[in-house]
């Protein structure tokens, strides 16, 4: 079994972590590592792709919740096979259908909005400038036109990791195949996409940042579900059949 080759990184080009991610899942469906396999430690993949531990542990934590790894508590990773994985809740998310989109959008609206309020409650110093630091990354993608999936789901992640509750980071990696939806959908008229989407993104953004960083929960929760309603909207009207189009 030979080590996955290093990561090539590219200014503007997708996160650290899904980087990793995907070089790892790569290397499973080339059959790098076989079922039952162990990966490498953090340690190595750290050197291999010159990354910090919690980028690694990030991506690792990423396959757990997809059913692709297991951990072994004093033993490390070890590979699943596919064929013996049970259906789990989420396994049926697409961003190919409005529907499920929908769908998505409404459970995040209840569940982020209080994430929210309670980051501006709680936030560290260190969180509070992760999260600045994110939002300016979906800003930069913007302006280069480069795709802003990754930076989008990095700054929601930011935001759940500063509610000092474990569980919001880790709900939200359990649906992130369909956290961000992008691209032509199902359902929609030909050509169709999300009303003026990455146009909203920086000045809502930016409402949230605001509110947190002013350590206001209600101001936080209501910036929240301002962002997310205006996503469902949009999405809504492109199920209704609205001829819209964004980016």
């Amino acid at each position: 079994m030979t080590a996955t080759a290093k990561t090539i990184r590219q200014p503007g080009a997708e996160s650290l972590v899904s980087q990793i991610g995907n070089a790892l899942r790569a290397a499973l469906e080339a059959g790098t590592y076989k079922p039952g396999d162990k990966l490498p430690s953090e340690a190595e993949l750290t050197r291999i792709h010159a990354v910090s531990r919690a980028v690694v542990r990030e991506a690792i934590a990423a396959l757990r919740a997809d059913g692709l790894v297991e951990a072994k508590k004093g033993a490390g990773v070890f590979v699943l096979d596919p064929a013996n994985r049970p259906g789990r809740a989420f396994d049926d998310l697409t961003t190919a259908r409005i529907s499920s989109v929908i769908e998505l959008l409404e459970l995040r609206t209840a569940f982020e909005i209080e994430a929210a309020a309670l980051a501006a409650a709680r936030r560290s110093p260190v969180q509070l400038e992760a999260i600045h630091d994110a939002h300016a990354h979906v800003v930069d993608c913007l302006r280069q036109g480069l795709p802003t999936r990754d930076a989008d789901f990095a700054f929601h992640l930011a935001i759940a990791e500063a509610t000092q509750n474990r569980r919001f980071p880790e709900f939200l990696q359990l649906i992130r195949q369909g956290i961000i939806p992008r691209g032509e959908l199902q359902g929609a008229q030909p050509g169709a996409r999300p009303k003026d989407f990455n146009l909203h993104l920086q000045e809502e953004h930016r409402n949230i940042v605001d509110a947190i960083t002013a350590g206001n929960g209600a101001a936080a929760r209501e910036r929240m579900r301002e962002h997310l309603r205006g996503s469902l909207d949009r999405y809504q009207e492109l199920l209704g059949g609205g001829k819209r189009t964004a980016e």
